[in-house]
């Protein structure tokens, strides 16, 4: 079997409103798959001027792709 490219796996969880969005933005961008799609925010995100340092303590749940009861599929008011 030939090497893989990328050998290391990340597992992530999302909500539905969340897989909705980062399937609207990768088909927008005509990214090839979803892995493609996070790789490429993941990029954008960690070059963007203005990157904020998790504070000590912060819990995983605290984090998320969309703000704070918004969802994808509701006109923001």
């Amino acid at each position: 079997m030939a090497e893989l490219e990328r050998p290391e796996r990340l597992q992530i969880m999302l909500t539905t409103d969340e897989l909705a969005a980062l399937e609207n933005w990768r088909f927008e961008k005509r990214m090839p798959s979803r892995s493609a799609a996070v790789r490429e925010l993941l990029r954008r995100g960690l070059s963007s001027d203005g990157f904020l340092m998790a504070e000590q303590g912060v819990k995983s749940q605290e984090f998320g792709v969309l703000p704070d009861g918004k969802t994808g599929d509701q006109p923001s008011e």
